[in-house]
C-alpha cells in the first residue's frame, strides 16, 4: 500500500475553526461564501462503531463535504478516474476532535472512513445533491476490493 502525499485532483481541505468559551464551543463547518462551496443538496450524519469501516463508494453527480464532529475517523480517498492526473492516487486524512477539518470529495472519487477511536464516531456530510431513493447516485466497491490498493488495518509505525 502506498499513500501518496500528492493531493487527488479536485480534493480540498478546509481547516475548521473551533471557538470555545465557558458554555461550550461553536464550529462553522461549511459556509455559502467558502471557496469550496458549490451548492446545497442535503446534510446528513452517519456513525460507525470502533474499528468499523464504511467504504468504498463514489457518486456520479454529487460532491461530498465530510467532517467529523465527535470521535476520530480515518477518511480515505482513491482516484479511479482514468483520465485524471491523479489516477490511482490514495489520500488518507485523520479527522475529528484532534484534527478538525472538512474534506471536499469531488464526483467519481471513491471514499470511505474507519472509526479509529475507542468510541463511536459521528460524521457529517454536506452534499451538493439530495439523495434519490428511486435511483441512488452511488457507485460501490467492497472495503477490501482489489481495485484499490489500500489496507484498512492499523499501522504501528
Amino acid at each position: 500500500m502506498t499513500i501518496q502525499s500528492k493531493m487527488i485532483e479536485g480534493v480540498k481541505i478546509k481547516k475548521l475553526n473551533l471557538i470555545p468559551d465557558e458554555r461550550g464551543f461553536l464550529m462553522e463547518i461549511l459556509r455559502s461564501d467558502d471557496e469550496i462551496f458549490e451548492k446545497f443538496g442535503q446534510v446528513y450524519i452517519t456513525t460507525a462503531y470502533p474499528g468499523v469501516v464504511k467504504a468504498w463508494h463514489a457518486h456520479r453527480f454529487q460532491d461530498d463535504n465530510i467532517t467529523v464532529v465527535k470521535g476520530m475517523a480515518k477518511i480515505v480517498l482513491c482516484d479511479l478516474r482514468e483520465k485524471s492526473k491523479t489516477y490511482r492516487v490514495v489520500n488518507e486524512f485523520f479527522a475529528g476532535e484532534h484534527n478538525q477539518i472538512l474534506v471536499h470529495v469531488p464526483k467519481l472519487v471513491y471514499h470511505g472512513f474507519k472509526c479509529v477511536g475507542d468510541e463511536e464516531v459521528f460524521v457529517v456530510n454536506v452534499t451538493t445533491n439530495t439523495y434519490n431513493y428511486k435511483n441512488p447516485d452511488e457507485l460501490r466497491l467492497p472495503f477490501d476490493t482489489d481495485k484499490i490498493n489500500y489496507n484498512w488495518e492499523r499501522r504501528n509505525y
